[in-house]
């Protein structure tokens, strides 16, 4: 593992005020691959590591989505899935031997890295959204997301 962060260095990340003032039509550029449509954008921070807000919707099944927000230091090739707001399907808490089917919202955690698993294993479900849309409104309330107050709307047209 590239990344180790204790539950406290997760919260501060998720704190920090991150700012988008370029072009809102920048903001998510879709591609469409492999039967999804997929964007990201990079939110550099003042020492050269960023933020990564990604999106990744299926083409054919509207509740199959992920929106995202990710940790990449300078010069990395990997990153930190800090949050991850999730579509409706089964998930398992793996440590507490937890299952659930519904929408829900992965954490990165320490307790998880400790055990050997993925960073955003530990998920609780949601009924804070529905689709794509509110994942990402979720993601940018929560995670400090700052966009230009008059064009934040138009990120939406084409998800």
């Amino acid at each position: 593992m590239i990344y180790y962060f204790t539950d406290e260095e997760i919260n501060r990340l998720i704190a920090e005020n991150k700012n988008y003032d370029g072009p809102i039509e920048n903001f998510l550029r879709f591609k469409e691959s492999e039967g999804h449509k997929k964007a990201s954008l990079e939110l550099p921070r003042y020492d050269g590591s960023m933020f990564i807000v990604k999106l990744r919707q299926n083409k054919n099944a509207v509740t199959d989505f992920s929106a995202i927000l990710a940790y990449q230091e300078k010069g990395a090739n990997q990153d930190f899935k800090l949050r991850r707001y999730n579509g409706k399907h089964e998930h398992t808490n793996k440590l507490e031997k937890q299952k659930f089917f519904d929408f829900h919202v992965h954490y990165a955690t320490q307790r998880y890295q400790d055990a050997g698993r993925a960073e955003e294993s530990y998920a609780v479900p949601s009924d804070r959204y529905s689709d794509i849309r509110g994942a990402l409104t979720c993601l940018i309330l929560d995670c400090n997301i700052r966009i230009e107050k008059d064009a934040q709307t138009s990120i939406f047209e084409n998800l």
